[in-house]
């Protein structure tokens, strides 16, 4: 069995109304020197048999055709532990 990692992030060029709140917010809790924040979604996929390269790209097509919106997030396709 293998746990399968899809970090999802808006592009850099599309807005983050959410990270500039928390960064917003940050300073006035005594958290200083973070100069920026995007926010972002992890999803953990358990797959049976091993994280293969064919496991990969089964992963990757889910990610790209439900988990993320290709027009304005990028994501990242890993297997947990390696």
């Amino acid at each position: 069995m293998a746990r399968v990692v899809v970090d999802v992030m808006l592009k850099p060029e599309i807005l983050d109304p959410q990270g500039q709140a928390i960064a917003r917010k940050l300073p006035q809790m005594g958290f200083t020197g973070v100069t920026g924040v995007r926010q972002g979604k992890r999803f953990e996929l358990e797959l049976d048999g091993p994280g293969d390269e064919a496991a990969l790209e089964k992963v990757h097509k889910i990610a790209e055709t439900l988990l993320a919106n290709p027009v304005i997030e990028n994501f990242e396709v890993r297997v947990l532990g390696e």
